[in-house]
């Protein structure tokens, strides 16, 4: 009897061990190396930086509180005009000007790295382009106004520039049903009739620019000749033999990212 006891006992621990390896997991049972290789994907929004040329992603702008700076009005209660930011946040704000350039996969671009980008486009060259650009306002980039015509605005009478402002707001409101309240004037012309014309149109600031992107690189207006947070940047109409408008906006974020920068909304700040 007692024989049989120490075998059945025997047998238990046996089936209890076997019972122990079984349950071991199946991760822990491939090895280390293997165990090493088996890890989460990353989303594929935080890989597509590398298709674009980015040494990393592009860091997600900072959440901005709701007080823009246009609501506040300048002199006179005349909409302000402003080259940049002021701000600690630590961004920058990409614009581009006319729309006459529509480079399709800059619409990929902006979609795959959630681009923030601020539009200033003219009624008669977006109307040709009407569906590209509603694809990148649906994005979430920003339409605004930008007038006409090869004169600069400064020193035209007053019926004449709020005739052009007002002009274009209506036309980019028919076009995409936007009523555009930022504005930026040719040649960076303006005088203190085009505030007023501007006020009456609905707009709330004036928009230059301090730094723009050129064929020899960024170029500073004034000021420190590195970007700084709430620098408005114009990445300007390219050339016909030129790099298309992804790859010159490619080289604004690379210099964004080496200065410990990113890109915000403009109209979350104007």
């Amino acid at each position: 009897m007692r024989r049989v006891r120490g075998t059945a006992v025997v047998l238990a621990s046996a089936l209890l061990l076997m019972g122990c390896a079984q349950s071991v997991d199946p991760i822990e049972r491939l090895g280390k190396k293997a165990a090493q290789r088996v890890r989460p994907r990353r989303p594929a929004h935080d890989r597509g930086y590398r298709r674009w040329g980015l040494a990393e992603p592009l860091a997600r702008s900072p959440l901005h509180p709701a007080r823009p700076l246009a609501a506040h009005r300048g002199a006179h209660g005349l909409p302000p005009v402003v080259d940049r930011v002021p701000t600690r946040d630590r961004v920058v704000f990409l614009t581009y000007d006319d729309g006459a350039e529509r480079d399709p996969r800059f619409v990929d671009m902006v979609r795959e790295l959630r681009l923030p980008v601020t539009l200033f486009l003219t009624a008669g060259v977006a109307g040709p382009g009407r569906d590209h650009f509603t694809r990148l306002r649906t994005l979430g980039a920003g339409i605004q106004n930008r007038i006409t015509g090869h004169r600069a605005p400064a020193g035209l009478p007053y019926a004449v520039q709020r005739a052009a402002i007002c002009g274009q707001r209506d036309g980019l409101r028919s076009r995409f049903g936007v009523r555009p309240r930022l504005l930026r004037p040719p040649h960076s012309s303006y005088d203190p009739t085009t505030l007023r014309a501007a006020a009456d149109c609905g707009i709330t600031a004036i928009v230059l620019w301090r730094a723009a992107l050129t064929p020899a690189g960024l170029t500073y207006l004034h000021g420190p000749h590195h970007l700084r947070p709430g620098d408005i940047v114009l990445v300007a109409p390219g050339e016909p033999s030129g790099p298309p408008l992804r790859e010159r906006t490619v080289r604004v974020l690379r210099r964004t990212q080496e200065q410990g920068l990113t890109v915000g909304r403009l109209e979350d700040y104007l």
